[in-house]
């Protein structure tokens, strides 16, 4: 059966000569996994391949056949939202790509989550259109996520007193905290100084703080990436 759907594509492994599959979060249906042929090909006339970067906002009409069906194919597929600068520039595809491997370990529902949806696509918007003051948006994100995954916290106090119990062994200072409180309490956009290695120590006890609640997160290759981009 053929359904319209959004979808926010999350990464694709290719598949044969000229397919790939991909993983791709819909607004319909959760976390799905699409196999695509021919999207490889060199005769192909269109640049289909585009349409699976990273957070590549997507429409698409599906054909999902039965519930145990793990693998489905897409009908028709075209780009709702063009990104004007997360490709172009090198601090916000470092944050893309983070974004997107975090989405990738915890994303894990097979069903319809309008308002996780909403928030992941609104989130990838900000980050496009954003001329200043995102240098913090990769911690927000995660503080933010973690309400929408079950497990969010409403105060700093509460998130350190988490971290303790679990033994994490980095105590923050006053303008760490200070930091982290205005994360927490406010949307994207807020300008907060912070050093490279304070903003690194915040988004470490946030990768800890999801290992304790998400089993199996393992290693975040990403990181390596954000300490080079973000100074």
């Amino acid at each position: 059966m053929l359904h319209k759907t959004r979808g926010i594509a999350l990464s694709y492994i290719r598949y044969k000569e000229s397919s790939i599959i991909a993983k791709i979060y819909t607004e319909a249906f959760g976390i799905q996994t699409y196999i695509v042929n021919g999207v490889r090909s060199s005769k192909s006339k269109t640049n289909r391949i585009a349409f699976f970067q990273p957070l590549t906002l997507l429409d698409l009409v599906v054909y999902h056949k039965n519930k145990e069906d793990t693998i489905h194919r897409i009908s028709e597929i075209k780009c709702y939202a063009p990104f004007f600068s997360i490709p172009f520039d090198v601090i916000k595809s470092g944050l893309a790509l983070f974004m997107t491997e975090m989405l990738g370990k915890t994303l894990r529902e097979e069903e319809n989550n309008e308002p996780l949806f909403h928030f992941i696509e609104q989130s990838v918007i900000y980050l496009d259109e954003a001329e200043a003051g995102f240098e913090n948006f990769h911690i927000q994100f995660l503080m933010q996520l973690a309400h929408y995954l079950g497990f969010g916290v409403e105060t700093t106090d509460d998130l350190e007193n988490e971290l303790k119990d679990n033994h994490f062994p980095h105590q923050p200072d006053t303008q760490e905290h200070e930091a982290m409180v205005q994360m927490l309490e406010n949307g994207y956009g807020l300008s907060i100084p912070l050093d490279r290695q304070r903003r690194i120590n915040i988004l470490e006890k946030m990768i800890f703080f999801y290992k304790i609640h998400m089993e199996g997160l393992g290693e975040i290759k990403s990181l390596d990436v954000l300490r080079e981009v973000l100074r």
